[in-house]
C-alpha cells in the first residue's frame, strides 16, 4: 500500500477531535509537566510556514513527555485585544470584534491541520469577557497596593492612608513618585483631589501625566520599540512627544528582584543579557545642585561622583519641569524653537547613537557643590524626562555624549582623570588616577567614587543610591480594542475601583471605533457608556495588549472557573510553566511584565512560585526568499523595461541603473533557488497583478516580451526565462513571499510539513525557507512506512524474534533521538531516523518487536502517520498514549571491535578482536597473525602498544 498522508491525516484529526485525545486532568498520580507557546495574534492574512515553527518544536516535546509518563498541559489561545486587529478593522471596515472572531477560526483550522496536540478545551482568548474580568480584576490589586521597601512587599493602600492621618509620609519607604514630604496634620487638610493624587505617586498601579509617543494618525500612543525615525512603524504616520495623563503600572518597583531572579532560570545567557541590560541596575549618589539666585534645586543621579570637578555644566531633558522656570526671557524663542525640534523625535531615537548634537543654552546657571563655580544650564535631547531624574551633570572629559556636546558648542572641559597608566582604555571606563580634583588628586578611580560618596552624604548633598533604567510601562492606549479599565471618576475627578461584583466591564459595542483627534479615545464618543449618573465618569482609555499576555499562561490550568482566576489547588498542581517557547521579539516586553505580574501575585499569594517560566527556548525565524525583477531606472522608448538578472549585471557594468520590484512568489519557478524564474505565464500573471506595468518590456536573452507576444531573440532560444534576483529576508506580506502551510501540507502532508521544518536547522537559528529539501523528508516517510509492506503492498509484519543487528538499530536511534529531543536538537533527530530507516531497510527488517518501537519513536514528529500505522499493527487505544520505547545500553555494546594494526606507524591491516580482550591478549594474538608475520620478518620487536577499543600498534627495528 502506498503513503496517502491526505488519505488518513484528515481521519485521525476528526478521531482525536471526537475522542478528545489530548484533553488533559488538573490531578494526576503522573508527574506534571507544562508546556507553552507564545500565543498568536490572529491577524487577517493567516499562519505562514514561519510561525508553526516553534509550536511544531513545543508540540514535539509535548507528546515525548505524554510518551513518558507525564501528565502533559499543551494549550493554545489567542491573544486576541491591540492594535494589529484594530487597524486590520480599520483597513476593511469591519468590526474587531467580527474580523478577530473570522480570524480566529481561519488559525484554527490551520493549526489543526497541522496535528497540534492541543487540548482545545483549555482555549482562551484576551478579548472575552469572561477572560478580561480577571485581567481587569488583577489591574484593580494592582491599582490597591503599593510596595514597601522594608518589607520587600506590596500592602494595601489603605495601609498607606493609615500611616500617613497618623503620622505623615516623612518615615515611608515605599516605591513611589512622590518628592515631597507632609505631616499628618497636612494629610488630613487635603481635599480628596489632593488626597488621590499623592496616593497616584504610590499605588502600583497610577495614572500620572507623562510624556509619551503620540500618533495623531493612528489615534494611540506608541511604545519606543513602535516608533522609528519619528514616524509610527505600523504606517509610517508622524509621531509627537506629547505630556498626557496615563496608566501605568510601577514595575520599577520590582526592578531588582527581576534583575536578581534571573540567576533562578533556564534562559539563554544572550536572553538575560537582554533582560538585565533593560533593567539596567547602576549603584552612585542622588545629589542636588543648588540654581545660582534662585531656591529651586535640580536633582540628578550619578554613577561617577568621583568626576564632579569635571563638572562644567548641566543638561535638562526638554520635557523638565524647571525649564519654564529656568529660561531667561533672551533665550526664550529659541528654547521653544528646540522643544518644538524634540517633540518629533522618540526616546528610541534620541536613546541611539549620537549623529547630530543639538541643544540649546536656558540662561540659568547651577553650583558646582564641590568647586563652588557656576556653570550653564542646558537643554538636550539625548537626556530623557523619565530616565533617571530627567537630569545630568555634564563630565565631558569622562562621557563621549558630554564630550561631543561641549565640543559642538565650546563648553569647558576639564580633563580629571589621567589613564596613561591604562592603555586602551575609554572615556567610560572606571580606570586611571585623579587629576585636577582638589583633595581627590592622586587616587585610583574607585577609591575617589568610595571618598566622594561620603563626602557627599557628609555634607548633606545628597545619598548613596541604587538606580534602574527600568521605567514604569504605560498602561494606557487611546483605543477602541482593548480591556476597559474597571476605573470611575467622581465628579472631583477622584479615581475609584468598580467593586469586583461588577466585573467584567466590558467593552461596549460601537459601530464608530475608529480613532479620534485630540488624544481622546474612541470610547469617549459613547456618551451613554463613559457618562455617569451624578457627574461621575468611565476611564476611556483601554489598556494595552501586553495586559492579556501578561497571565494568560495561569488562566490556562483553569480557563472555566468564574469565581477566581484560578483556584489554588489548580495552581498549586501545575505551579509553573516547564517549557516557553517563543520569539526573541518578546524578550523584553511581554517577557518582562509577566515576570513583574506574576511576582505580584506571588507575594499577594495568589501563585504558588515566584517565577513564571522555569524554561525559555526561543525558536528561530523562518525567513523567506525575496524575489525581485529588475527595472531599469530610465524608460525605453517610452516604456519600463524590465531584463533578466543576468542582463541586469552586465548592463549596470556599464553604467545603466536598475532599481528592483519585489514579484510575488506564486509567479516564480523555481523559488528561493540561485536559478529562480519567471516564464512567458509568470510574466503574464505579474503584468496583470501590476497593471501599471502591463505595458513594460521583459527582455531576457533569449527574446523579450512585450504587448502579451514573444519575440525570441536571433539566437531561437527556446524555455524563455526571465531570471530574478533573490535575497534573503523577513516573510512578510510586503515582500510577496508568504507561503501558506496549508498548501504545503495539501502537496506533501502534515506530517511532511512539521518533520521538515525541524529538518532545516536548529530550532533556534534564523533559516530561509527552501522545499529543495522537502523531497528528501518525503522519500524518508515513504521508506519507514515502506517497512511495514511487502513487494506486493500487502501489510506484512512479522511476530519473529529481532537478530541483534536489528535490535542495535532499535536501541541506536532510541538512544539518539532521546538524547537531541532533550537538548531540543530536533534537526539530528530527523537524521537519526532517516539513518535507522535506511539501515532497517537494509537488513531487510519486519520484525513487529522493532517496527512497534519505531512507530513509538516516531510519534511525537509525525503523529498522523506514527497513529496510522499503530492500529496497522492491531494497537488499541492512541499511539500517543503509548509508553516511549526505553533504552536497552547492551544492543549498543560491541561483540567484536575492528583494531587497526600498524607497524611503526604505518596501517597494515584491521583485524577483528572480542571486545573484551585485555591488552596482554591482543598483544599475544596479534603477534600471531600470518599478516603481522610477513612484515616484522627478520626484524626486531621492540615493544608492542595497544590502545584498548582503538588500535594496536608493533614497533621494530628498522
Amino acid at each position: 500500500m502506498d503513503y496517502r498522508p491526505r488519505e488518513f491525516e484528515p481521519k485521525w484529526k476528526k478521531e482525536w477531535e471526537n475522542r478528545r485525545v489530548y484533553q488533559v486532568v488538573n490531578a494526576s498520580d503522573k508527574p506534571k509537566f507544562y508546556v507553552l507557546d507564545m500565543f498568536p495574534y490572529p491577524s487577517g492574512s493567516g499562519l505562514h510556514v514561519g510561525h508553526p515553527l516553534g509550536y511544531i518544536a513545543s508540540d514535539i516535546y509535548a507528546r515525548y513527555k505524554r510518551l513518558k509518563g507525564f501528565n502533559v498541559l499543551h494549550p493554545m489561545g489567542y491573544d486576541a485585544f491591540g492594535l494589529p486587529a484594530e487597524q486590520y478593522a480599520i483597513q476593511t471596515g469591519v468590526h474587531p470584534a467580527i474580523s478577530t472572531a473570522e480570524n480566529i477560526k481561519r488559525y484554527r483550522q490551520q493549526l489543526d491541520n497541522l496535528g497540534f496536540s492541543f487540548d482545545w478545551d483549555r482555549e482562551v482568548q484576551t478579548c472575552d469577557p469572561a477572560y478580561y474580568k480577571w485581567t481587569q480584576w488583577i489591574f484593580l490589586q494592582l491599582f490597591k497596593h503599593f510596595y514597601d521597601n522594608r518589607e520587600n512587599r506590596p500592602r494595601p493602600i489603605a495601609e498607606l492612608e493609615a500611616v500617613f492621618s497618623q503620622e505623615g509620609n516623612a518615615a515611608v519607604d515605599a516605591a513611589c513618585s512622590e518628592d515631597r514630604i507632609f505631616s499628618a496634620a497636612e494629610w488630613q487638610q487635603m481635599a480628596p483631589k489632593a488626597k488621590d493624587e499623592v496616593l497616584m505617586n504610590y499605588r502600583l498601579a497610577y495614572r500620572k501625566e507623562s510624556f509619551v509617543n503620540w500618533c495623531e494618525a493612528l489615534g494611540t500612543v506608541l511604545a519606543n520599540d513602535e516608533v522609528k525615525d519619528g514616524v509610527s512603524e505600523r504606517g509610517g504616520h508622524p509621531v509627537e512627544r506629547k505630556p498626557m495623563l496615563q496608566w501605568s503600572l510601577r514595575i520599577t518597583a520590582y526592578a531588582g528582584r527581576l534583575l536578581k531572579d534571573l540567576d533562578e532560570v533556564d534562559f539563554s545567557e544572550a536572553m538575560k543579557r537582554m533582560q538585565s541590560n533593560w533593567i539596567g541596575r547602576s549603584e552612585g549618589a542622588q545629589m542636588f545642585f543648588d540654581v545660582a539666585g534662585s531656591d529651586l534645586k535640580i536633582e540628578i543621579f550619578t554613577t561617577r561622583p568621583d568626576t564632579i570637578f569635571g563638572a562644567t555644566y548641566m543638561v535638562l531633558a526638554p520635557e523638565h519641569d524647571l525649564v519654564p522656570l529656568l529660561t531667561a526671557p533672551d533665550q526664550k524663542d529659541s528654547v521653544e524653537s528646540y522643544l518644538n525640534y524634540a517633540k518629533s523625535r522618540s526616546e528610541r531615537d534620541r536613546m541611539a547613537e549620537v549623529k547630530e548634537v543639538t541643544g540649546a543654552f536656558l540662561g540659568a546657571y547651577a553650583i558646582n557643590p564641590f568647586t563652588n563655580t557656576e556653570i550653564p544650564i542646558w537643554i538636550g535631547d539625548y537626556v530623557l524626562k523619565d530616565y533617571g531624574t530627567g537630569a545630568i551633570m555634564a563630565v565631558p572629559s569622562d562621557d563621549d555624549r558630554d564630550w561631543a556636546f561641549a565640543t559642538k558648542f565650546g563648553l569647558e572641559i576639564i580633563d580629571v582623570i589621567d589613564k596613561s597608566k591604562y592603555p586602551g582604555a575609554t572615556r567610560q571606563d572606571k580606570l586611571g588616577i585623579m587629576i585636577n580634583s582638589g583633595y581627590l588628586d592622586g587616587m585610583e578611580v574607585p577609591d575617589a567614587i568610595e571618598r566622594t560618596l561620603r563626602q557627599i552624604e557628609e555634607r548633606g548633598l545628597g545619598k548613596r543610591k541604587v538606580n534602574f533604567k527600568l521605567r514604569d510601562a504605560i498602561f494606557s492606549r487611546q483605543r477602541y480594542w482593548g480591556e476597559p479599565f474597571p476605573i470611575v471618576y467622581d465628579p472631583e475627578g477622584v479615581a475609584h475601583p468598580l467593586p469586583d461584583h461588577e466585573l467584567p466591564l466590558e467593552l461596549p459595542t460601537q459601530d464608530d471605533f475608529k480613532p479620534t483627534a485630540g488624544i481622546k479615545s474612541p470610547l469617549a464618543r459613547n456618551e451613554a457608556w463613559s457618562q455617569l449618573p451624578g457627574g461621575w465618569s468611565r476611564e476611556t482609555d483601554t489598556m494595552p495588549g501586553f495586559a492579556g499576555s501578561s497571565w494568560y499562561f495561569l488562566r490556562y490550568m483553569d480557563p472555566r472557573n468564574d469565581k477566581e482566576f484560578a483556584s489554588k489547588q489548580v495552581i498549586d498542581y501545575w505551579r509553573e510553566v516547564d517549557l516557553y517557547v517563543g520569539g526573541t521579539e518578546h524578550a523584553v516586553g511581554h517577557l518582562m511584565y509577566s515576570r513583574f505580574w506574576h511576582k505580584f501575585l506571588y507575594d499577594l499569594g495568589l501563585v504558588s512560585t515566584k517565577e513564571p517560566y522555569r524554561r525559555l527556548v526561543n525558536q528561530g525565524m523562518i525567513q523567506g526568499v525575496i524575489e525581485s525583477l529588475y527595472l531599469q531606472k530610465e524608460k525605453q522608448d517610452g516604456r519600463a523595461r524590465f531584463v533578466c538578472a543576468s542582463l541586469a549585471v552586465k548592463e549596470e557594468a556599464e553604467g545603466r541603473e536598475f532599481v528592483k520590484i519585489p514579484v510575488h512568489v506564486d509567479f516564480v519557478k523555481e523559488y528561493g533557488s540561485p536559478n529562480s524564474y519567471l516564464n512567458l505565464e509568470g510574466i503574464r500573471k505579474f503584468a496583470e497583478w501590476r497593471p501599471e506595468y502591463a505595458q513594460a518590456a521583459f527582455e531576457g536573452p533569449g527574446g523579450v516580451f512585450r504587448d502579451g507576444v514573444f519575440h525570441p531573440s536571433t539566437s531561437g532560444q527556446e524555455g524563455f526565462k526571465l531570471i530574478t534576483a533573490s535575497e534573503v529576508g523577513k516573510m512578510s506580506k510586503s515582500k510577496f513571499n508568504v507561503i501558506n502551510p496549508d498548501d504545503v501540507v495539501a502537496q506533501y502532508g502534515a506530517d511532511c510539513f512539521r518533520m521538515y521544518e525541524m529538518f532545516l536547522g536548529p530550532v533556534e537559528q534564523a533559516k530561509p525557507w527552501d522545499t529543495k529539501g522537502i523531497d528528501g523528508v518525503a522519500k524518508f516517510l515513504r521508506r519507514f512506512w515502506s517497512l511495514f509492506f511487502n513487494k506486493k503492498g500487502a501489510f506484512f509484519v512479522s511476530d519473529d524474534s529481532p537478530s541483534r543487528e536489528e535490535m542495535k538499530i532499535l536501541h541506536q536511534a532510541i538512544k539518539r533521538v532521546t538524547d537531541d529531543i532533550e537538548r531540543f536538537s530536533f534537526n539530528t533527530c530527523i537524521s537519526a531516523f532517516m539513518i535507522a530507516s535506511n539501515e532497517l531497510q537494509r537488513v531487510g527488517c519486519n520484525k513487529r518487536a522493532v517496527l512497534k518501537e519505531m512507530v513509538l519513536l516516531l510519534a511525537p514528529f509525525a503523529p498522523f502517520t506514527a497513529e496510522e500505522l499503530w492500529h496497522l499493527l492491531g494497537e488499541e487505544g492512541s499511539v500517543h498514549h503509548g509508553r516511549y520505547p526505553e533504552l536497552d545500553e547492551g544492543y549498543l555494546q560491541e561483540d567484536m571491535i575492528e583494531y587497526p594494526v600498524s607497524i611503526n606507524g604505518k596501517r597494515r591491516a584491521a583485524v577483528e578482536f572480542p571486545a573484551d580482550a585485555t591488552s596482554e591478549t591482543l598483544q599475544q594474538a596479534v603477534m600471531e597473525l600470518e599478516v603481522v608475520q610477513k612484515w616484522i620478518e627478520g626484524k626486531s620487536v621492540q615493544r608492542v602498544v595497544v590502545v584498548p577499543k582503538r588500535m594496536i600498534n608493533i614497533v621494530v627495528a628498522e
